[in-house]
């Protein structure tokens, strides 16, 4: 097995050298980079990191947990923090905590096993013990939240403005006529959800619209959840409209609409928080709140990476923006309502 000094040998340069063009930490000219890498394929030569990490104690990894990586806004959300990571030489490790705290925690232990340098968390509902969570950043591991700040830690955090996203979906529904518009939320335990709940009752308070709680149905942003939320809502309420807080209970809602006899958006108006990409292959196309998913990861991650270099500046609380994309999934027929621009 080849050598770094065999390396520098062949290259004609320092074992310093060939470590800088290594790790990309000190920057080195065009040339003599690729005349070093030339003779590190040559030779097939792979740095020992292990070694390395004991040396410098960083082992360049970070651990992102996410609580659902079979939602597709996921995915893209942690394709942005590898990025991220991939820029700064830093390896990405992802683990799904199917949305259970015991799981989390059982994540948590094997990151730490494995002295990852930090950590992006996508909170899992939490059962109220945070205690892995203060025990890795006792322990000098910093984390950063995203998508799901945690206000019992202060932590750095990238989130979305939740409220503002959902006030002005259901604002777009009261603006088409609906009145009797349902809401299928994420489990209240969760911050997220209840920004969106907030915003949907801001929404029609301004309105003048009384505030009905049976026309709330609590989901697990699950496709299963909003099936069974939506059942209700549909079978005891029959609202006109209903706004899903995320896609996946979004593909249950059109389910129950489906198996009620009913149609969207003739008989039933929907509007989703999230915009995956089968928000327009469907028929028809769902009007949704889209969010800077991959921004999402990769702001996250620089924030990590920041925090690892310099952990001792202020924290940070980014918060992005959404977007509202009208489609016909919540256009009514009616020739007196509002002439959208509908979005591409």
């Amino acid at each position: 097995m080849p050598t770094i000094k065999e390396v520098a040998l062949r290259a004609r340069v320092s074992v310093g050298t060939v470590s800088n063009v290594m790790s990309g930490t000190v920057p080195v000219s065009e040339k003599l980079r690729l005349r070093v890498m030339k003779i590190v394929r040559d030779l097939d030569y792979h740095p020992n990191h292990v070694a390395r990490s004991l040396k410098i104690r960083q082992t360049k990894m970070l651990g992102m947990v996410v609580s659902d990586l079979t939602n597709p806004f996921f995915p893209q959300v942690v394709r942005g923090a590898e990025d991220a990571a991939w820029q700064h030489s830093y390896m990405l490790l992802t683990f799904n905590s199917d949305d259970r705290a015991e799981r989390e925690r059982e994540v948590f232990t094997a990151l730490r096993a494995r002295r990852v340098d930090g950590i992006l968390l996508v909170a899992a509902s939490t059962d109220g013990d945070l205690s892995h969570i203060r025990g890795a950043v006792d322990a000098g591991i910093p984390i950063v939240c995203l998508d799901r700040a945690l206000e019992a830690i202060p932590l750095d955090s990238v989130t979305v403005d939740n409220f503002a996203g959902a006030k002005a979906c259901v604002q777009h529904l009261i603006d088409s006529g609906h009145e009797r518009i349902g809401i299928i939320t994420g489990p209240l335990t969760l911050e997220i959800a209840r920004d969106r709940l907030r915003g949907y009752r801001k929404a029609i308070d301004a309105a003048g619209i009384h505030f009905n709680p049976g026309m709330v149905g609590e989901g697990h942003f699950r496709v299963e959840g909003g099936y069974e939320a939506a059942l209700r809502l549909l079978r005891e309420r029959r609202p006109t409209a209903v706004f899903s807080c995320n896609a996946m209970m979004t593909l249950g809602l059109l389910r129950a609409i489906g198996e009620c006899g009913l149609r969207c958006p003739e008989d039933v108006a929907v509007a989703t928080f999230d915009d995956p990409v089968f928000s327009e292959a469907l028929r028809p196309r769902l009007t949704s709140v889209a969010q800077p998913c991959y921004d999402l990861g990769f702001k996250a991650a620089e924030i990590l990476i920041n925090r690892l270099s310099e952990p001792g500046i202020k924290r940070t609380q980014l918060v992005l923006q959404t977007e509202l994309r009208i489609r016909e999934s919540s256009i009514s027929r009616d020739v007196n309502a509002p002439n959208y621009a509908l979005a591409p």
